[in-house]
């Protein structure tokens, strides 16, 4: 990537920086994806994310980690369908090799999250990352005559104290594992631990990242985005197709139980490939399957917090002189008028309602689209949702002052009129400099 290329790609990813920061994510890294050649690839977009105030939540698995264990200790593994899933029995012995292992990989990935040398894409990221107890489990008993040991599941997650060492900085890290009040220690599925830690937090996204790089339709093509029904479908016929050890059935059967539990954004990303999670949380294409129950855009009052999106999309106009110039103080003191157009947490539309109740008239002004989302008639949307809004406020028409756009607002049944038409208020405010041209529409 050359420089140009470079500068180009931070800006399109600013919004998205925006967008993500202080939102709270949980990272499910399978055994396998920590086994990855790219796993410390995968460490550093962490560190990355980090530092751009992201909020995360890693839940890891030691699923074939555990296996060979199990080989090399010579113990043949147990294993009992039960429900969807096919779960290890874990005796005594078991558990012991399961403390081990899960005990080893934390290290390794607290490990790797701590390293920090000059030159190094870690220098200077001074990450905390800490595991505790956060889980509360149960065994899972006897089951048709099968003792499942010190197999557990889960009873409750500790949302408050896992929220006191997000508000801190620091990276909780959870294994597979939960634990009793009487001190007893349980085996987890960690798919489970992720899905009900995403859950207990509201998370804003649960990330699974799998070997492949996102879900395939039967064409063989991506998909990028899914309804959660279209992926229960999808988890029918990867049942019915019955693939011994699937463990991408697993997960996305976390990822359909987590989107039904209120979390809005479930991701299937690859681990095998670098830069697959930055580039699906920074860009526009994605590069894996984003599992959402509405896809996407929503027209809403805007707040404070998207102060900053405003700002955004609207200082390149302001730069080239199509929209006047607003500092983010003034859009803050005016956010109150504004409308804005998010999708996944991004605002990629804004429109201002200004009223001149002696008058009847009300300005739509500041109508602007993400040079990245123009089209599929978004500034459309937003005048008109602003027209129904003065309509309703009881004004009998709206005006624009425009030097630029003013054939589209024709099309969308503005006529141009005179500046002694405006309100007498908005008329002292009207600009020889700029010369804008008046519109006006009967509602």
């Amino acid at each position: 990537m050359d420089t140009l290329q470079y500068v180009k790609w931070l800006r399109g990813s600013s919004p998205y920086i925006n967008a993500h920061r202080d939102r709270t994510f949980v990272l499910m890294l399978g055994g396998e994806a920590i086994a990855d050649p790219n796993f410390e690839n995968i460490v550093h977009d962490i560190a990355l994310l980090a530092s751009l105030d992201v909020r995360l939540v890693i839940v890891f698995g030691a699923r074939p980690q555990i296996d060979e264990a199990y080989r090399s200790a010579g113990i043949e593994a147990r294993y009992q369908p039960q429900g969807r899933h096919l779960l290890r029995i874990t005796d005594d012995t078991g558990i012991r090799l399961v403390r081990q292992v899960v005990g080893d990989l934390r290290i390794q990935i607290e490990a790797l999250l701590s390293t920090g040398l000059p030159g190094s894409p870690m220098h200077a990221s001074r990450i905390t990352a800490t595991g505790g107890n956060w889980v509360t489990a149960k065994p899972l008993g006897v089951i048709d005559g099968i003792d499942f040991c010190h197999t557990g599941e889960i009873r409750r997650v500790d949302a408050v104290a896992l929220r006191r060492q997000l508000d801190a900085g620091v990276i909780p890290l959870l294994g597979p594992m939960g634990y009793s009040p009487s001190g007893e220690v349980f085996n987890l599925a960690y798919e489970e631990v992720a899905t009900a830690v995403a859950g207990a937090l509201r998370a804003d996204k649960l990330i699974a990242l799998d070997e492949e790089p996102g879900l395939l339709d039967e064409s063989g093509h991506s998909i990028s985005e899914m309804t959660p029904r279209e992926l229960e479908t999808m988890i029918v016929r990867r049942r019915e197709a019955d693939i011994p050890g699937d463990e991408l059935l697993r997960q996305l059967t976390a990822l359909l139980e987590a989107s039904r539990a209120g979390v809005r954004r479930c991701h299937l990303v690859s681990h095998a490939i670098d830069g697959a999670l930055l580039q699906e949380l920074f860009t526009r294409e994605g590069s894996g399957t984003q599992i959402s129950e509405h896809s996407y855009e929503q027209l809403r009052p805007a707040h404070r917090d998207d102060v900053a999106g405003i700002v955004e999309i609207t200082r390149p106009l302001a730069d080239a002189g199509v929209l006047v110039q607003r500092s983010r103080e003034l859009i803050e003191r005016e956010i109150d008028r504004f409308t804005v157009l998010e999708l996944d947490g991004l605002v990629i539309g804004c429109a201002a309602l200004y009223p001149y109740s002696e008058d009847q008239a009300a300005e739509i002004a500041c109508v602007v689209t993400h040079v990245d989302f123009q089209g599929a008639d978004r500034a459309e949307k937003l005048v008109g949702h602003l027209e129904q809004l003065a309509r309703r406020e009881g004004f009998t028409r709206t005006f624009v002052l425009t030097t630029r756009t003013s054939h589209w607002f024709v099309e969308q049944g503005y006529r141009p009129t005179t500046l002694e038409s405006l309100p007498a208020a908005r008329r002292s405010l009207w600009s020889p400099a700029r010369n804008s041209k008046v519109l006006s529409k009967t509602l």
